[in-house]
């Protein structure tokens, strides 16, 4: 072979083993490399494990808004209610005081007049005498 195919061939089986080694990968792990991978993997899990807390206390607080939510629809419906019965017994008390103040105000005449009219039939009792 000639010197330029032999280059050829060279650089060919360079490149090849180059090539090969670089798909096989390489077994040797500088340790600061090593380290780095772990302190990575143990920040990956930490911040998992805050992820997983997180979502948990995100699911708890909805539920608590959503249970909070009901109760504050119940309590605004219940006050609707109240509030209906409020006004039902205003007017109820209304009418019931009109028709105390018309009751009051015939009737009062008629007793004043008949009251200073009437003497008074008191008997009065010694002590001392029994009655039977």
């Amino acid at each position: 072979m000639t010197k330029t195919g032999l280059g050829k061939v060279l650089g060919l089986a360079t490149l090849l083993s180059m090539m090969g080694s670089g798909l096989s990968g390489c077994d040797y792990w500088p340790p600061a490399l090593q380290a780095e991978i772990e302190q990575l993997r143990t920040e990956l899990q930490t911040i998992t494990a805050e992820k997983s807390r997180l979502e948990r206390q995100l699911a708890d607080m909805t539920k608590a808004k959503d249970d909070l939510q009901i109760r504050v629809e119940d309590l605004s419906r219940l006050n609707r209610e109240r509030q209906g019965q409020i006004t039902t017994l205003e007017a109820n008390l209304a009418a019931e005081r009109e028709k105390v103040a018309k009751l009051t105000k015939g009737p009062a005449k008629k007793t004043s007049a008949k009251t200073s009219a009437k003497p008074s039939t008191k008997k009065k009792t010694t002590k001392g005498s029994t009655q039977r």
